[in-house]
């Protein structure tokens, strides 16, 4: 049995907790807040036996296993150190750190303890090996190959009111559009197509006015684009806090398009595959004869932090067994070397998606926030 301990009192973290309660190998302790009150009251109403008051406290606690860390991003690089150091595996939300930097020092630290480190992924259990989207584009026909894939996650939000302070729009908090939105979108980019050989972005940064709020400049929405295969294939990535946007994620190529409904949880992927063309005309569009699409049988959960519950505990069981290094133990349907990686070219991404904006965190000059 996981006897695990969370850090956090959000909506995101409540969801975890569901997906722990519902588990037979695993077991709710008890959640560490910086409003103490409020993380007793939480602690509480999920069924916890007691809450901690203190970082230090859940490090030592001997009767905790494993630390789910859903605090604001900038403070994941400290607190996982912490579990680190007092022999807890950590499995930390994304973003796993506020740089690249920081979150190779947390995987060094957890490969010498002994310990898994796992970001919160979803898009490896959720998206099967076998679904095209996730094929070694490298070794595909060209005729086969994407040209283009498209990736939109809009959340609308309104949490940004000016005069009040929020750490959705907060330097000091490691956050903004693409630290709490677009990671969904990069981090797919990199697990389906790898790390971009040219990348450029756009930035729609809030009104000068709020920076004292925000401590600098941070972003509301903003667009990337990365090319692969020397721009064979092109990727274009929006994201926003402040926009709603409705249109599904795709990835088209010669023969065919993927649709996917909601690219963080899809539950709907659709293949269209090209037929014949017939010529439009000035009153009649383009078309094509032939009903060539299939949808693609997914997983569905109701909550899909089950599966990355699923792969942390896979990952620790492997550890236990495994001698040589823990990066080969299997994680899911990935060794966590894979997630690893995935989590450290997205944070490259996004580091240099940030300094082309001009948005910089504490933790970029080698602070901690």
């Amino acid at each position: 049995m996981l006897r695990i301990a969370t850090i956090g009192t959000s909506m995101i973290t409540d969801d975890f907790i569901q997906v722990v309660n519902a588990n037979d190998q695993a077991a709710f302790v008890g959640t560490l807040s910086r409003d103490a009150e409020r993380g007793a009251a939480f602690t509480a109403e999920h069924g916890g036996e007691r809450n901690f008051t203190a970082l230090d406290e859940l490090a030592s606690a001997d009767d905790v296993d494993a630390v789910y860390i859903g605090s604001p991003n900038a403070l994941h690089y400290e607190q996982a150190l912490a579990c680190i150091a007092g022999g807890k595996h950590v499995i930390v939300e994304k973003p796993f750190c506020a740089t690249e930097a920081q979150a190779l020092e947390v995987f060094r630290a957890a490969e010498a303890a002994g310990v898994v480190a796992l970001e919160a992924h979803a898009y490896p259990s959720t998206i099967p090996p076998s679904t095209p989207s996730r094929t070694p584009w490298a070794r595909s026909p060209p005729s086969a190959a994407p040209h283009c894939a498209l990736a939109n996650i809009p959340r609308a939000t309104t949490r940004f009111s000016p005069g009040r302070a929020t750490n959705i729009f907060d330097c000091n908090m490691a956050s903004g559009s693409l630290m709490d939105i677009g990671v969904y979108t990069v981090e797919p980019m990199v697990e389906i197509f790898g790390m971009p050989s040219g990348l450029t972005s756009m930035a729609t940064l809030l009104d000068p006015t709020t920076q004292q709020l925000t401590h600098g400049p941070i972003d509301g929405c903003g667009s990337i684009l990365a090319s692969y295969g020397g721009g064979s294939i092109s990727v274009e990535l929006a994201h926003s806090k402040i926009t709603n946007d409705l249109l599904p994620s795709q990835i088209e190529g010669e023969r065919g398009t993927i649709q996917i409904d909601h690219l963080s949880t899809p539950r709907n992927v659709r293949i269209d595959y090209r037929g014949d063309v017939v010529r439009g005309s000035a009153t009649e569009a383009p078309r094509e004869q032939g009903d060539n699409g299939r949808v693609l049988d997914l997983p569905k959960s109701s909550n899909t932090m089950e599966y990355e519950l699923t792969d942390f505990i896979t990952a620790i069981c492997g550890i236990d067994n495994v001698k040589e290094e823990i990066w080969e133990t299997p994680a899911g349907r990935h060794e966590l070397g894979h997630y690893r990686d995935v989590t450290l070219v997205s944070l490259r991404i996004m580091d240099a998606v940030r300094q082309q904006a001009g948005i910089t965190f504490p933790a970029d000059a080698g602070k901690q926030a």
